[in-house]
């Protein structure tokens, strides 16, 4: 019999690594599930272009990233500092590592396309196609490494105590603040506002598609908290990564079940968009500290949320801030009320270290986006033309109908 010659430490580093692929492989098919809540959410004329912008800002993050971004946000950078090092590609393996280097950029190459995606749904239906991916270039190699070394890379806001376990700041509330500044430069769609105030709600085409794109979201959710426990090769892990599993879910059910309630309230009616929204409000809630509530807080957590998000989007609304998926509002809103909810169960964080991240991740994303969409909309234009509106952006951009017999038998009614 051959000699056993592989070690626990190796058995470990391999369980870990393989674990950070698969979680990371289910965050990316999150990237489905927002182009299948987008495709859903927008009308059927835009449907085809807002599926290419899904499938392109993954590609553009993931070369960016590859290239610059996670150089800037991991690689040889000053414990509790404020500047990067620049460089390219993601360094050298580290002696002690737990898992594979490659395996670590994979996992964190994913999240930079999530919240990159946040930004394609609150911008639809108006956009220029090559506007939106020029600015996917900028937003994923530079904007979102930089804040992302000031927390998870061992920047200063690490330092200063600012906890968010799987991003709820670092990437969804930065993913809507980019959002927000392309679309108060961009202004809202047409037809969307009357002149004395009236909104119009503009439905979108296809609900079954933005259910499954709202289900493959909560099922990537698992890969996005789960695989941020980082390890799961010992017993304490093992039971970390069951809790936050259990917590994410319990949240995600509390916010769509709270939305129901808040819609029928309100209006009498189950608004399945504010449903799906519920759900993701939670999800979204729970992510900055998944690990530490007990299931009941989480429940509450995510119940609040889904009861903020549908106040948040009648409120942006209002306010004649067009988003046609709510993704400011999901990602933004409660984004944001996620990270303020984690010292309620993590004493190792405070209130005011928790108010100071978020405001500095707001802060630089929205600042370093509105100076990246005001030079485009200087240069290029961030806007389609009224008739390229009017007729649809599918035709414009990709030449392609997703619906072609659905359009013929229209046009010739």
């Amino acid at each position: 019999m051959e000699e056993l010659t592989t070690t626990v430490g190796e058995l470990r580093f391999a369980l870990d690594t393989f674990y950070f692929l698969i979680t990371g492989a289910l965050v990316m098919w999150m990237a489905a599930g927002f182009a299948m809540l987008e495709a859903g959410l927008v009308r059927a004329k835009n449907t085809t272009e807002i599926l290419t912008k899904n499938i392109l800002l993954y590609a553009i993050a993931c070369t960016l990233y590859l290239f610059i971004g996670y150089n800037i946000m991991y690689v040889d950078n000053p414990e509790g500092g404020w500047l990067p090092t620049l460089g390219t590609l993601i360094g050298t393996q580290a002696a002690d590592a737990s898992h594979s280097l490659e395996s670590d950029f994979f996992f964190q190459v994913v999240f930079v396309a999530t919240a990159m995606s946040i930004v394609s749904g609150a911008v639809a239906e108006r956009m220029k196609l090559w506007v939106f991916l020029l600015f996917s270039v900028v937003m994923t190699g530079v904007i979102y490494p930089v804040e992302g070394f000031w927390t998870w890379g061992g920047g200063f806001l690490s330092a200063a105590g600012f906890s968010d376990f799987a991003g709820s700041g670092i990437v969804h509330m930065a993913g809507a603040a980019a959002a927000l500044a392309g679309v108060l430069l961009l202004g809202a769609r047409r037809g969307k506002y009357g002149k004395n105030g009236e909104i119009y709600p503009i439905p979108g085409s296809n609900m079954p598609l933005a259910t499954l794109g709202t289900f493959i979201l909560w099922m990537g959710w698992f890969g996005f908290n789960g695989g941020s426990q980082l390890m799961v090769s010992d017993a304490e892990n093992a039971i970390a990564v069951g809790q936050v599993f259990l917590n994410t879910n319990a949240a995600a059910c509390a916010g769509c079940l709270a939305a129901l309630i808040v819609t029928k309230l309100t209006w009498g009616k189950a608004d399945l968009t504010m449903v799906l929204n519920g759900a993701l409000a939670g999800l979204v809630a729970i992510t900055a500290d998944p690990l530490h509530p007990s299931p009941m807080l989480s429940v509450l957590i995510g119940a609040l949320a889904g009861v903020l998000v549908v106040y948040a989007i009648v409120a942006i609304d209002k306010l004649k801030v067009d988003d046609p998926v709510g993704a400011i509002s999901v990602h933004g809103v409660c984004g944001f009320f996620g990270v303020m909810a984690v010292p309620f169960s993590n004493g190792d964080a405070s209130f005011g270290s928790q108010l100071l991240g978020a405001a500095v991740i707001f802060g630089w994303v929205f600042a370093a986006s509105l100076l990246v969409w005001g030079v485009l909309k200087v240069t290029l234009g961030l806007r389609v033309s009224e008739e390229e509106e009017i007729t649809g952006m599918d035709i414009h951009d990709c030449g392609v109908d997703a619906y072609p017999e659905f359009v013929s038998v229209k046009s010739s009614i």
